[in-house]
């Protein structure tokens, strides 16, 4: 069966999978934290006798890419081909999540703009009027809450209508100074023979984005090979140059999204004194605050690594005590059966007690680490300390995604005491 295939991309804790998961009847989960297994996963959306494959992006935010999430997400939004993209937004932070937004508008012809957590917005009086948002950006727009599954059926039939055709998108486009606009004219119509309409391609050549460019040409070839293209670089390049920005505008770029995304924000959303809000503050003045951020991570991971090793131990000697009576048992009956001395030992001293030994002392911490790492993730914490633990890694030349990598790392360390204090 040939079916249409929906793409679903988003910032990271914006509930995507909640949605994916509401929509497909699946239990899937898209990693978008360091350490993880970052890919897409995929499931089937049926309605009206019609079936849609689903494919749920690693929340990224941004397709100007750094890490294997974003460049899993960049990648299928520019190569790969689709019948439209819908962008989930997280309603207690569209502003942010509408830059992200506005990139895969300039990329994509067909988008669908999912405003989710609603309910959440409304607990923290925020008010979000969804028909402003359409028609500020000139793309449908569906509010949901997914958890709750309020508005999943005005979202499923967006979708086919979006995957049909049936749902028109007028995109309002970013306004960026003319200089640049104009190297964008000139440039964007030889891309259209590579499959890409907007602006989003023209402004990663123009800005010479490394991740876009490399994958472009390991596609399609070198720049320069295309005769059409190189010209219309080479023309584009002449007019920045005239104006001073050749390979010196991406703040310019950046500024232009983030004043749109701004614009469309105050148009469509309002707000109203509510405590819950004033409570998630008061939460967020604590573990992102300048002292106290710092102390409660340190807090909550060490409380988090006693809890794993304390709790690992007892699980741990109960599965060596019962690996070691069935090793005992298994060496019994190779000796009834006068098995040769040399097999035995390798079977049950070498291959079993390896194995016995290695399931007992890993699966354990493993069992309580990762799901309390998960559990982090899912309750926003996880990005609070890369905010909290930024400026010292951008200090060292990394960024403060790379601090959860090291708690992994860490982790993975002292995995290999426990077998000390379990059998020794």
């Amino acid at each position: 069966m040939n079916r249409k295939k929906i793409v679903l991309a988003g910032n990271p804790n914006v509930g995507k999978s909640t949605v994916f998961n509401a929509l497909t009847g699946l239990h899937q989960h898209t990693g978008n934290w360091s350490g993880k297994t970052v890919g897409a996963a995929e499931g089937i959306l049926r309605r009206r006798g019609k079936e849609i494959k689903l494919i749920d992006l690693p929340g990224t935010y941004s397709l100007i890419t750094d890490s294997a999430e974003e460049e899993v997400t960049r990648n299928c939004l520019c190569f790969e081909k689709f019948d439209g993209a819908v962008v989930v937004c997280d309603g207690c932070c569209l502003e942010r999540n509408l830059i992200f937004a506005l990139q895969v508008a300039q990329l994509v012809p067909k988008v669908l703009l999912c405003v989710n957590m609603l309910d959440d917005a409304r607990k923290k009086g925020i008010k979000i009027d969804i028909e402003a948002i359409s028609r500020e950006t000139g793309l449908p727009a569906i509010g949901i809450s997914a958890g709750n599954f309020e508005g999943l059926d005005e979202l499923e039939n967006a979708i086919f209508d979006l995957a049909e055709g049936k749902l028109k998108t007028d995109f309002v486009p970013v306004r960026y100074p003319k200089t640049v606009e104009h190297a964008i004219r000139v440039l964007a119509p030889a891309f259209e023979k590579f499959g890409f309409s907007g602006a989003f391609a023209a402004l990663r050549i123009l800005e010479k984005e490394p991740g876009f460019l490399g994958e472009f040409e390991k596609r399609f070839g070198k720049t320069e090979e295309s005769e059409d293209l190189s010209t219309a670089i080479e023309k584009a390049e002449k007019v920045l140059a005239e104006e001073g920005l050749k390979g010196g505008f991406s703040d310019k770029i950046a500024s232009c999204l983030a004043f749109r995304a701004e614009e469309i924000f105050l148009s469509a959303v309002s707000f109203s004194e509510n405590v819950k809000k004033n409570r998630d503050e008061k939460i967020d003045s604590v573990l992102t605050g300048k002292y106290l951020g710092i102390p409660a991570m340190l807090i909550l991971f060490g409380f988090i690594f006693w809890l794993t090793v304390s709790g690992a131990n007892y699980p741990s000697e109960m599965l060596s005590e019962l690996f070691s009576k069935a090793g005992n048992l298994f060496g019994s009956l190779l000796e009834k059966a006068s098995a040769p001395a040399v097999l035995k030992s390798f079977l049950v001293d070498g291959i079993w007690n390896v194995l016995s030994w290695v399931v007992a002392v890993m699966l354990p911490p493993m069992a309580i680490f990762f799901p309390l790492f998960t559990f982090l993730e899912d309750i926003g914490y996880l990005p609070r300390v890369a905010f909290n633990l930024d400026r010292g890694f951008k200090a060292s030349g990394a960024c403060g995604k790379q601090a959860l990598t090291m708690r992994l790392v860490y982790n993975g360390g002292f995995l290999h005491i426990i077998p000390r204090r379990c059998f020794f």
